[in-house]
């Protein structure tokens, strides 16, 4: 029997990035979308933390009803939102982000974690901290760079010209240092990076790579 995994994203544009990733794998990817939340906080002062964190709750259990396997959340700030403590279904919760901050922590070069929206940078590199410091490995040799006024395309659905803006950063990086660690941190970003990829014959890490790979012994046919 396939496992049925319940997909909560903040912005549609990410279901096509987790059905493409798994579509050879033995696996059913039922998508829930909400990006009211994240638009809620942005708009609403009277909106606070506990709220946030309700809905947030709200969802997953929701989800938990829909006889899934596991819930896996890709948004980050979703993500940081959630108290699993509160939780009453006994469901796997998967993060996106952990694999990939699991990479990260292992890398031992200087590496550059690239970003199109700044609003999610506070809350990933918060994460990756707690992440680093409950694993005990030191993370000193991160630098956070925020590709400026590029996110806004991909909101207006200009795909195609957000990606290139994003290729054409990652090659001006590349030019300056060719061995320079670079990642990119959304999954919006990685259609660009693997064409960066393929161009210069070059290793971009993302967080789709790690997730396949930690979910890969539980979805193979």
């Amino acid at each position: 029997m396939k496992t049925k995994i319940g997909c909560l994203h903040a912005h549609y544009s990410n279901i096509a990035y987790i059905q493409n990733a798994f579509s050879a794998n033995d696996v059913e990817l039922v998508h829930f979308v909400d990006p009211g939340l994240m638009i809620r906080i942005a708009a609403d002062k009277n909106f606070d933390l506990v709220q946030a964190q309700d809905r947030v709750i709200e969802q997953i259990e929701w989800i938990a009803k829909t006889n899934v396997d596991a819930i896996l959340i890709t948004c980050t700030n979703y993500i940081a939102l959630l108290d699993e403590d509160r939780l009453k279904s006994p469901i796997p919760i998967i993060k996106l982000d952990e694999p990939f901050f699991e990479q990260v922590c292992k890398t031992t070069e200087p590496q550059v974690l690239l970003f199109t929206n700044p609003a999610t940078v506070e809350g990933t590199i918060k994460r990756l901290h707690e992440y680093a410091s409950a694993h005990q490995k030191p993370i000193d040799n991160i630098e956070v760079q925020v590709i400026e006024h590029t996110f806004e395309m991909i909101m207006l659905g200009e795909k195609a010209r957000y990606e290139n803006e994003i290729s054409s950063y990652i090659r001006k990086l590349l030019a300056a240092d060719e061995s320079k660690v670079i990642s990119v941190v959304q999954l919006s970003m990685v259609d660009a990076a693997e064409v960066i990829e393929r161009e210069m014959n070059v290793h971009i890490g993302n967080p789709l790579k790690t997730l396949v790979t930690h979910l890969g012994p539980i979805t193979k046919g």
